[in-house]
């Protein structure tokens, strides 16, 4: 006989809770999920995040004032890195997201030889 509770559907312990006169104070639409263990969740959190890992967007933050100039690293930075290679800076100021635009191939070569970093295949400039 297993040591777990037995677990009764959401119907049984709402006519359980009418008999004991107990008010359910738990929301209609809420699901009852199974509990996880803690460890598993926040390992997945940092795999996810990378967290503890060097990245190539840490990488890539380190050396962004080499890469871009330190003029216009200061009104920039790095976001992200996604799936297909694509990389994300987000510029300030007009003038330094349309300079970063105009040498954006320049940039990424600069970038794809850093260490780590050869998956980058594209460059996205953005306001921010």
């Amino acid at each position: 006989m297993p040591n777990e509770p037995h677990q009764f559907s959401r119907a049984a312990q709402e006519l359980i809770g009418s008999f004991r006169k107990i008010p359910d104070e738990t929301p209609r639409r809420m699901r009852i999920r199974p509990t996880k263990d803690m460890g598993g969740l926040v390992q997945d959190l940092l795999v996810k995040y990378k967290i503890g890992i060097e990245s190539e967007e840490s990488v890539i933050r380190e050396h962004w004032a080499e890469v871009a100039g330190p003029a216009n690293a200061h009104y920039s930075h790095v976001r992200d890195l996604d799936q297909r290679g694509c990389l994300t800076v987000l510029a300030s100021h007009a003038v330094v997201r349309n300079e970063l635009f105009l040498h954006r191939k320049m940039l990424l070569q600069k970038i794809q030889k850093l260490p780590g970093c050869a998956k980058v295949k594209a460059l996205t400039i953005r306001a921010g």
